[in-house]
């Protein structure tokens, strides 16, 4: 059974910083290309970042030089490091694992809310 589980999602002020987590089970983590997605109210889901498993990263325009994802396969866990955050960044975030099957897979999602 694959489970991907967020976590570090919450409130920030404009400026601020989180971390995401998300820790992966039930896929072979080391040769899935994993990806944080989000979903702001009303709008639709976009990707906001990307990690292939040989470390080649992709990022939206809108976060690039904010954020930063990185993987421990030794800990099945992919991380979003979140910097200068602002309020458009306020959205649910998805953990996903393409893995398997066309869309993969994605976990409940973590708030973060971003105050101005």
């Amino acid at each position: 059974q694959v489970q991907l589980v967020e976590s570090g999602g919450g409130l920030v002020q404009a400026g601020g910083s989180l971390t995401l987590s998300c820790a992966a089970s039930g896929i072979i983590f080391g040769i899935s290309p994993m990806g944080w997605y989000r979903q702001a109210p009303g709008k639709q889901r976009e990707l906001v970042a990307s990690m292939s498993p040989d470390g080649t990263t992709n990022y939206a325009n809108s976060v690039k030089g904010r954020f930063t994802i990185s993987r421990d396969n030794a800990k099945n866990t992919v991380y979003l490091q979140m910097n200068s955050l602002k309020p458009e960044d306020t959205a649910v975030y998805y953990c996903n694992a393409n893995f398997r099957r066309p869309g993969g897979y994605s976990g409940q999602g973590t708030q973060v809310t971003v105050s101005s």
